[in-house]
């Protein structure tokens, strides 16, 4: 799920040149995914590898940074004199890259749609990250995005209203817990028809060809 937000992200990014910096990554991945993630660059620095390593974002070099020096003072000493200017020298020598900006790749935007239309059934936190990136898919490929997880909430909502077995005794706190779950569970199966409805109706009023 790390790598799907990391390149929904930088295909979101309206930089002219479609960067970010690892900073603002850690920062706008935070934002997105919620702080009990706890996003921190241990894990976003591997996950930008690996998606470096499989051409689906690649790194800009923004330059070598250069430290600026004062002019030489005295120090009346010899020895004072040829450290000042030993410190100098390094000084002087290019800095090391301070900051590293990443962008997505046309493979990362491929390879981006790929991970938007699995079709393995998603978690909560899974489903609302690739929600939030769905304009991203085709129209055919978003419906059936929504029809998927509307799938996915009637067997869940069939399960919850599940008599218990015979010879089981539930609780009133237990049967509170499972009420509320079927509750929630018929909530979100409503919105998401709602959700369906209205892209149907979109897309019969989409001009032919068009894609969003």
């Amino acid at each position: 799920m790390l790598e799907l937000a990391i390149l929904g992200l930088l295909a979101d990014q309206p930089r002219p040149d479609g960067s970010l910096h690892g900073y603002e990554l850690k920062k706008r991945l935070s934002e997105t995914l919620g702080p009990l993630w706890g996003i921190s660059f241990g894990s976003l620095y591997p996950a930008l590898r690996r998606l470096e390593r499989d051409g689906s974002i690649e790194e800009i070099d923004e330059g070598q940074g250069t430290a600026m020096t004062a002019p030489p003072v005295p120090t009346g000493s010899v020895k004072g004199d040829l450290a000042a200017a030993r410190l100098r020298l390094r000084a002087a020598r290019p800095g090391r890259r301070t900051r590293k900006a990443y962008r997505i790749t046309e493979p990362g935007r491929r390879h981006f749609a790929e991970l938007l239309t699995e079709s393995a059934a998603d978690d909560e936190r899974t489903f609302a990250l690739k929600l939030s990136f769905c304009r991203y898919l085709e129209p055919a490929d978003r419906l059936a995005f929504l029809e998927r997880r509307r799938a996915q909430l009637h067997d869940r909502l069939a399960t919850s209203r599940k008599k218990p077995s015979a010879g089981r005794t539930i609780d009133r706190y237990t049967r509170s817990l499972l009420e509320h779950r079927a509750s929630s569970t018929q909530h979100d199966l409503e919105w998401i028809d709602e959700l369906i409805a209205q892209e149907r109706a979109e897309q019969l009023d989409r001009p032919e060809g068009a894609t969003a």
